[in-house]
């Protein structure tokens, strides 16, 4: 067992120090719910003072936004139960959909508004006259919450963002070496490189939110932007690296399993930069010496404009580009790592593509409209039992079924954390009772309040900061606050109170059912969905249809690709869908480098790429009409051994040439030859030993 770091008892202790002059500033007030200042310090509080800002101020938009839309649409149509309940379930829905769409720390203005509006307007259906009285004070207590929570949380021993966001890169580091170290040696498949490559995309994916809290940590502008370059390199890594183990294998494999001379010792030596520490001290950017060398080594093994006319010349050529590329991003990396850490110095990039600086995401409109209306169904239905039932405290049942629905509606299985949430709060509810009934009554002032509630909170408290501890203690610490409705003079009833406290636990049983019923799916449906839509982007690229913005595209690829590993599990096999979906995205990028070439290169080399890519998009088209992974025809690596043919024998007539139009001509023969062979070591990995091109003599 892990017992809590002095930082998690700090934590707990500031925490439970902002809660409780949250609560007693609500009695000396006379807010009508101080405990509601109380509860929502736990809420905001995050061991991080940036992310408790964020939070703080978004939940202070999204209460007051919610109560907005509260005190505007009881009082028209409180009269008109079935067609109010429609209302507040379109409220919920549009503002969750909004909420899912956004994956950064403003999301949360929008899933606070979404529950926020039936939390108030719910309970005012039997008193529409005092909508008003009961948003105002709402949002008086949250505010106050917040205040206390942001101001102790920034005075106290403040925790900064920045370094754990360094920990995180420090983890990718660690795992990104471990996969490139792997691929290196071809390993390519296995438990431990496909855990490291769900790690490194799980790692990626968290750092979306963790930058978009940075800003409000005192960090500068440039380091910020640095950041955000540093998680873009990141990102393509796992592509670029994968890109490079199918030609390697090829190659070894081609040659009788043994390295061309000079390539093995090269690896080693990548290998072992590839495991170098970080440095502890720099100052501003300085040039890697290794990595300088590293690219000598790789332009002195270039074959000559001759060698690439045979399969293995081609692959050595293809293989020692995808190595630069690799040495680039992760010299890039290490650099802009420096820099975050010391907050100064400048950067000079070293990998410099046009894939980079595109900023669109993807996102799974299907799946995003389908789980916020199931959650806005499930309050119509839940208001039309609460109508029919005629139940008092129903408005308490339907307003936590609301709120379980929104709280993980983003996920690909939610029933599980409703369940979650459901025995958190039955766990509360008896905590709650013991205080209420057994330990409040010999309370006679505010200094022996505090007393009796410190031990459990703060103990709890010391949890909060553990992810797989974070959801369960925070809502026990929320809702016992929340179940005792501290006043300003003791007044407890057992039976109101097990009477609202088993609505809410009755709306809750409800949320898991609904959830278990109309979300039985899990992540298989989203993958399959992810794969499909990657197939249609992989025919995009190769398709004639204009493209606004190739950077766009490619970010949205790369993104998707990062969502769908995670939801892939571990295996041994060579040919699992996460390695395949690796192929997909290399696919795209090089009928991306295609199309751009073909516009620049002459002769007959543009013809017979048009064919290729014609034959990709057939390809992919017809795996997403039929929605599913189809058998790559033989014809397609028939053209694709053409088009090598013909960029061959058209570089080797261009070899000679003295001019300068001449030699940028033969650089794009060589990339669209690289951009070739990829496409064939992509398309069939089942022939990755020695095929057999055609003649360059029989294609010209």
């Amino acid at each position: 067992m892990v017992y809590p770091s002095l930082r998690d008892w700090l934590f707990s202790v500031k925490t439970f120090a902002a809660a409780m002059t949250a609560l007693y500033i609500g009695l000396a007030l006379e807010l009508p719910r101080p405990y509601w200042a109380m509860a929502t310090v736990y809420i905001v509080s995050n061991p991080f003072v940036g992310a408790t800002r964020s939070k703080a101020l978004y939940r202070a938009l999204g209460t007051m936004l919610g109560a907005s839309a509260a005190v505007l649409l009881v009082p028209p149509f409180v009269e008109s139960p079935y067609l109010f309940s429609v209302i507040v379930a379109l409220w919920t829905g549009t503002l969750l959909y909004l909420a899912v769409s956004d994956r950064t720390a403003r999301s949360y203005v929008f899933l606070l508004a979404g529950y926020t509006m039936p939390i108030i307007a719910l309970p005012s259906v039997t008193n529409p006259t005092g909508v008003f009285d009961l948003a105002v004070s709402r949002t008086e207590e949250i505010t106050l919450g917040i205040v206390c929570a942001s101001i102790v949380g920034s005075a106290l021993f403040p925790s900064r963002l920045a370094p754990t966001i360094i920990e995180r890169t420090d983890a990718w580091f660690r795992d990104a070496a471990f996969y490139a170290t792997e691929t290196l040696s071809g390993r390519i498949a296995g438990s431990a490189v496909s855990g490291a490559r769900q790690r490194i995309a799980a790692t990626i994916n968290g750092l979306e939110l963790l930058l978009s809290q940075l800003a409000y940590d005192h960090t500068r502008p440039d380091v910020l932007a640095r950041a955000h370059e540093l998680r873009g390199r990141q990102q393509l890594l796992l592509p670029i690296m994968s890109a490079l183990a199918d030609p390697l294998i090829a190659l070894y494999n081609s040659s009788r399993q043994t390295w061309p001379e000079g390539l093995e010792s090269l690896l080693a030596d990548l290998i072992e930069w590839f495991n170098e520490p970080m440095p502890a001290v720099s100052e501003g950017y300085h040039p890697d010496p290794t990595a300088d060398a590293l690219r000598e080594r790789i332009a002195a093994l270039q074959p000559p404009p001759s060698a690439l006319a045979s399969w293995d010349g081609a692959l050595l050529s293809n293989a020692l580009w995808r190595m630069k590329q690799v040495i680039d991003v992760w010299q890039d990396c290490r650099s802009l790592r420096i820099i975050i850490t010391r907050e100064e110095g400048s950067w000079r990039p070293r990998f410099r593509h046009w894939r980079l600086g595109g900023t669109e995401r993807f996102y799974d409109h299907g799946i995003m409209l389908f789980s916020t209306g199931s959650a806005a169904a499930a309050v119509v239905l839940a208001c039309s039992l609460w109508i029919g039932s005629g139940w008092n405290d129903g408005a308490s049942a339907v307003t936590l079924a609301a709120v379980a629905c929104c709280f993980f509606a983003a996920l690909d299985e939610p029933a599980p954390f409703v369940f979650r949430f459901f025995v958190a709060t039955a766990i509360s509810v008896v905590a709650a009772g013991v205080y209420l009934f057994a330990v409040l009554p010999h309370v006679h002032d505010f200094p022996m309040l505090v007393v009796m509630f410190a031990a459990p909170f703060i103990f709890v408290g010391t949890l909060i900061p553990r992810p797989q501890f974070n959801l369960a203690t925070v809502l026990v610490a929320v809702n016992t606050a929340t179940f005792i409705s501290i006043q300003d003079a003791y007044d407890a009833n057992f039976f109101v109170f097990l009477n609202s406290n088993l609505a809410g636990l009755a709306g809750l049983l409800y949320a898991y059912v609904w959830t278990r019923v109309t979300r039985p799916f899990g992540a298989e449906l989203a993958a399959a969905r992810l794969l499909r839509s990657s197939w249609a982007d992989v025919a995009l690229t190769a398709s004639t249809r204009p493209i606004d913005d190739p950077r766009n595209l490619a970010a949205r690829m790369v993104d998707r690709l990062m969502q769908l590993i995670p939801r892939l599990a571990a295996t041994d096999d060579h040919r699992h869908p996460s390695i395949e979906s690796f192929r997909d995205l290399r696919i795209a990028f090089n009928a991306l480098d295609l199309r751009r070439l073909t516009r620049k290169l002459g002769g007959e080399a543009p013809a017979a790429i048009d064919h290729v890519l014609d034959d990709v998009r057939r390809y992919y088209e017809s795996c997403v009409a039929r929605r599913k992974r189809e058998p790559v025809p033989d014809s397609l690596m028939s053209s694709i051994d053409a088009a090598v043919a013909r960029v061959t024998v058209q570089g080797l007539a261009n070899a000679g040439a003295p001019s300068a139009t001449s030699q940028t001509s033969a650089r794009q023969l060589r990339d669209a030859l690289h951009a070739l062979v990829g496409l064939r070591l992509a398309l069939f990995p089942a022939t990755l030993i020695i095929p057999t091109p055609p003649e360059p003599e029989a294609a010209a």
